[in-house]
């Protein structure tokens, strides 16, 4: 068959019109003139937009949401102790655990959410469970805050949030960094709020936002000025200037491109409603989904690995997986000793999965090319 090459149809793209790169163009010639590259006003203006967006007392910019993570922890102090996340999340979110001197414990995943099973969590459970990471996956509020919420204040147990996939997402109303004792962040390229790098933490604990702003500057006590005292152990995790003048640029547009995202995911489900072998994930009464990825999952007879290739090589669609690993049969925890049949759900439901892309600069056009491409290789391999 004669490949057909169109434009490329990636999976995220960062959206800047004229006027944003002339405003940050123009903020970035400030923030060289003022020779102040960190901690400086645009640092602090972000911090304070983005909590009050948020609607946290406290907003925290740190160089990363694995930074945040990792303060988080260290500030829940989960040294010795166990930590639940899903197996369904990218690796810093177990990896945090462990530089924070816990033990990741995986969660099955919910097979119409994608996210944390609780049923399975409840499990898991012991004496040493310090915290639970929620993490809202791909834009969609985790649907059972409320149950875990629930079990962390009867266990008096920890709950924190990874928000990495979800900016402006609610659950209840109340957008996701609100609904524990902190959210974290991320604003890295593919993002929906994107920097190129960046994270921050929201609370409305004050003792917490103190110990961010000091671990994020080597654990030293003086904020903005001369550093000399350190009464606790920190890293360099700041943020640039010139990072939170792209941020404070990108949170003005938030909501247009939430708006843009939901838009394009109506096209793909009327589409996917017409067509056989595909479906989508159930939707949730309380819970929003802000789309930074479209979760699909393919009939079981369908090889998902080979219809996400021929998308990529003969229609350059860029078709993903979240993930293509789970955390627990990573190679690195595998030789912690963990294994197949750990989290039988996630690891039944995720070879069917599939994501297709969403990014700012799609049409219906686009939107159809993918579900017509799509549908010819389902078409074409599985008559």
């Amino acid at each position: 068959m004669t490949t057909r090459v169109t434009k490329k149809i990636p999976s995220a793209a960062p959206f800047f019109d004229q006027d944003d790169i002339d405003k940050i163009l123009q903020d970035t010639k400030q923030i060289l003139e003022s020779k102040k590259l960190v901690l400086g006003s645009f640092t602090k203006k972000f911090e304070d937009q983005f909590g009050n967006y948020i609607g946290t007392k406290y907003a925290i910019a740190v160089n990363s949401a694995t930074s945040a993570l990792e303060i988080v922890l260290k500030y829940l102090d989960v040294k010795n102790s166990e930590v639940i996340v899903p197996t369904n999340t990218f690796i810093a979110c177990p990896n945090t655990v462990l530089y924070a001197g816990g033990t990741p414990v995986f969660a099955d995943m919910n097979p119409d959410s994608f996210c944390m099973e609780v049923e399975d969590l409840k499990r898991k459970i012991t004496p040493k469970t310090k915290a639970i990471m929620a993490v809202h996956l791909a834009g969609l509020a985790e649907p059972a805050m409320d149950e875990l919420r629930e079990i962390c204040d009867k266990k008096g147990i920890q709950l924190m949030e990874d928000c990495s996939h979800a900016h402006g997402a609610t659950f209840r109303g109340k957008k996701v960094g609100t609904l524990s004792s902190a959210g974290c962040f991320s604003f890295f390229a593919t993002k929906i709020l994107p920097t190129g790098t960046g994270g921050m933490i929201t609370t409305d604990d004050s003792d917490l936002k103190n110990f961010a702003e000091a671990y994020r500057h080597q654990g030293g006590l003086g904020g903005e000025g001369q550093i000399e005292i350190f009464n606790q152990f920190g890293y360099d995790s700041m943020m640039s200037e010139i990072t939170a003048a792209v941020g404070i640029n990108q949170l003005l547009k938030l909501d247009e491109q939430i708006k843009i995202r939901r838009k394009i995911a109506g096209m793909y489900e009327k589409r996917i409603s017409e067509v056989d072998k595909i479906k989508l994930p159930p939707k949730f009464e309380n819970s929003t989904n802000v789309y930074w990825k479209l979760i699909t999952i393919l009939d079981d007879k369908i090889d998902r690995d080979q219809v996400r290739l021929t998308l990529r090589k003969e229609f350059t669609i860029d078709g993903g997986i979240l993930y293509p690993v789970l955390c627990h049969l990573q190679p690195l925890y595998a030789k912690m000793g963990h294994k197949q049949g750990q989290c039988p759900i996630a690891e039944r439901v995720m070879k069917h999965q599939l994501t297709l892309p969403i990014n700012p600069y799609m049409t219906e056009e686009d939107v159809d090319y993918v579900i017509d491409s799509l549908t010819d290789i389902i078409t074409r391999e599985n008559p």
